[in-house]
C-alpha cells in the first residue's frame, strides 16, 4: 500500500532528467536503483531532502541529488523534499534557525539598528549552527515517521489479509457444513422414500 501512494506523488524520471541542476548527474538518473519505492529507500530520501531543504546554500536539489545517489536513496523524494525551503518559506525558516543558533551560542539576536557587512558575516555562524542543528533533527524525524509510517502501513495491510483470510475460511467451512447437512438429508430422505415404494 505505501508504494502506490508514493508512486501517485513521485515525479517521473523524465521530469527530472528536464532539471537544471540536476544534469551534473547524467546517465545516474537512469539508474533503476534510485527509483526504487521502499522503506529504506524512501527513509533515507526524506533525511536527505529535509537536510539539504534546511540548508542556507544555493542547489540545495544538486546536493538532495548527489547525497540521494550516494546513499542509494530515492531520488525524486529526495529531490522534491528540498522544497519545502523555496522563496515563499525562505525567510520563516531560516530565521528559526538563526534563533535556534543564537540561543546554541549564547549570542543576543539583533536588534536590526546597524546592519553592516560585518554584522552579517558574524551572523552567519549562528545561522549555520541552527541550520545544521534543525536539519539533523528534522530529518531525522522525517526519516522516522516514513519508517514507523511504513511499518504501520505494512502490519495494518498484514491484518487486512489475515481478516480476509478468516472470513474466506469461515465461509469455506460454512459452505462445507452446508453440503455436508444437504448431503446427509438427502441421505435420510432416500432411506425412508426406499421402503415406501416397496
Amino acid at each position: 500500500m505505501p508504494k502506490r501512494i508514493f508512486r501517485k506523488y513521485l515525479p517521473k524520471p523524465e521530469r527530472l532528467r528536464e532539471q537544471k541542476s540536476l544534469r551534473f548527474l547524467g546517465e545516474l538518473l537512469s539508474d533503476p536503483n534510485l527509483w526504487h519505492i521502499n522503506r529504506r529507500s524512501l527513509a533515507g530520501a526524506a533525511f536527505i531532502g529535509i537536510f539539504a531543504g534546511l540548508l542556507p546554500i544555493p542547489l540545495q536539489m544538486g546536493l538532495a541529488a548527489f547525497l540521494a545517489v550516494r546513499f542509494h536513496c530515492n531520488l525524486p523524494l529526495s529531490v522534491m523534499l528540498v522544497w519545502i525551503s523555496n522563496p515563499v518559506t525562505y525567510v520563516p525558516i531560516f530565521y528559526f534557525t538563526y534563533r535556534i543558533g543564537a540561543w546554541i551560542l549564547g549570542m543576543p539576536p539583533h536588534s536590526g539598528e546597524d546592519i553592516t557587512v560585518a554584522w552579517f558575516v558574524e551572523q552567519l555562524i549562528p545561522l549555520w549552527v541552527g541550520s545544521v542543528l534543525c536539519a539533523m533533527l528534522f530529518g531525522g524525524a522525517a526519516y522516522l515517521t516514513v519508517k514507523v509510517a511504513w511499518r504501520l502501513a505494512v502490519i495494518r495491510s498484514w491484518n487486512l489479509r489475515a481478516r480476509a483470510r478468516a472470513r474466506a475460511q469461515r465461509r469455506a467451512a460454512r459452505l462445507e457444513q452446508t453440503a455436508q447437512r444437504d448431503e446427509h438429508k438427502g441421505e435420510k430422505e432416500e432411506e425412508t422414500e426406499g421402503p415406501r415404494q416397496s
